[in-house]
């Protein structure tokens, strides 16, 4: 199954194409918004035809809500075009895994800017043969991440080393994000799919348009 994943939930943006688990291109910016150059460059490196590509799978945060739209967008798109399948992962989820590539091991925990001076945390134990969830992912304040940084724990997360000197910035990346995608079925159409929040939203949704005759 040729794959396209798209990872786009911090400042370090990265799209793979994939067949299976074997990557066959990359593109990976900072700071940038052109999505759809991005696209073009994993394709072309990748010796890919967009008809080719059968499914999208997408990192859905917690993270940088703006450029997960953005990955859902794109999804949605493309999808209205051509039956492919797509899914969506979380992006915790894949940073543990790329710790894992990067072969961390031990009780690491992964540590996302919620801004408000909250973070996202979650905490696993990595072997080099599994990553296993070992505190679900929840808010935590800035005094909860310091006590683990003076107790000696591992951090991990996209520029959390600004926050704790102690910590090793590691980014979320569409290949680990491919690779897990490769071996799941929980497949859903692009509408589906919505970024993973865990504060209420501040929002009110627009009232349905009313026919005035």
């Amino acid at each position: 199954m040729k794959i396209l994943a798209v990872e786009f939930s911090s400042e370090q943006r990265s799209i793979a194409v994939l067949d299976g688990e074997k990557l066959f291109g990359l593109a990976v910016e900072t700071g940038g918004r052109a999505v759809i150059s991005l696209v073009e460059r994993a394709l072309q490196e990748a010796k890919t035809e967009r008809e080719q590509i059968e499914c999208l799978a997408l990192g859905i945060g917690p993270g940088s809500y703006t450029g997960i739209r953005g990955a859902i967008a794109l999804a949605q798109g493309w999808q209205l075009g051509r039956a492919v399948k797509t899914i969506g992962i979380s992006s915790v989820e894949c940073l543990a895994a790329q710790a894992q590539t990067e072969k961390i091991s031990g009780l690491v925990n992964i540590v996302v800017d919620a801004q408000r001076n909250e973070f996202y945390l979650a905490s696993y134990q990595i072997t080099p043969a599994e990553c296993l969830e070992t505190t679900p992912l929840h808010l935590a304040s800035l005094a909860e991440i310091e006590k683990l940084a003076q107790a000696g724990e591992a951090i991990l997360g996209p520029d959390i080393a600004q926050w704790f000197p102690s910590a090793k910035n590691i980014y979320p990346n569409a290949a680990t994000l491919g690779r897990l995608a490769a071996s799941r079925t929980n497949f859903v159409t692009a509408d589906k799919i919505e970024p993973i929040y865990l504060r209420e939203t501040a929002f009110k949704k627009a009232p349905p348009q009313r026919t005035i005759l």
